[in-house]
């Protein structure tokens, strides 16, 4: 069980360096955000500091939504989805693993270099620990139920169009909670209820969204 996990994992990993550039886009949005938005807000630090938690959330959120489209479709084409079910490791951990590597690959990134990015918007040194937390945290839900939109969008021919309309409305709350907690800080308040709130989304994604895309990938391999 064990080895078909790693096996899948590896895998999964080893496409995403073969394709360079698509590897790259979480990285390309984020700097893409942090060069142009400011061009058309103006350069002031005091309106930057204010909206950097929202444009690195922003780029998060983009980043995520790029690669769902290929979560699933091409086990599906290729046959390979089918043989899940015949794997030693039951589905849904193969579920989990294809879903942890997609949050490697677009939510890790942007965490790595949200740093660089908190400098370059003038963010408060005291805000960025909190703004690396929600990140941590924020992330893998993007990921969790950017995987269950992607299972249930699988047999639509305008995949991409209705994955956008499922699942923007899902993560409004992420991003209302994470931006918060951060501003909360920026602004010398607690983020504990922000923080709190969030940390709840995503036990209830970790504990929910495996099964349900689980569910909703066997609907289309039947």
């Amino acid at each position: 069980m064990l080895k078909s996990v790693l096996a899948l994992l590896r895998r999964d990993l080893r496409l995403a360096i073969r394709h360079g550039g698509e590897s790259l886009m979480p990285l390309l949005f984020l700097f893409a955000v942090l060069i142009l938005v400011p061009l058309g807000v103006g350069p002031g630090p005091n309106l930057l500091s204010a909206i950097a938690p929202g444009m690195v959330w922003v780029a998060a959120l983009l980043a995520s939504l790029l690669a769902l489209e290929g979560l699933f479709r091409p086990d599906l084409e290729d046959g390979t989805l089918e043989q899940w079910w015949t794997a030693p490791a039951p589905v849904g951990l193969l579920v989990a693993t294809r879903l942890f590597s997609h949050w490697l690959i677009t939510g890790l990134p942007v965490i790595l270099f949200a740093p660089l990015a908190a400098q370059m918007l003038y963010l408060p040194d005291h805000a960025l620990p909190v703004l690396l937390l929600t990140l941590l945290i924020g992330t893998p839900i993007l990921s969790l139920i950017g995987g269950l939109a992607s299972a249930l969008t699988l047999g639509t021919k305008r995949g991409s169009v209705l994955l956008s309309i499922l699942i923007f409305p899902l993560v409004v709350p992420v991003l209302i909670f994470a931006t918060g907690a951060v501003s909360a800080v920026a602004d010398g308040l607690s983020p504990r209820a922000h923080l709190g709130l969030l940390t709840s989304l995503l036990i209830l994604a970790l504990a929910l969204a495996p099964l349900a895309t689980t569910a909703a990938l066997k609907l289309n391999v039947e």
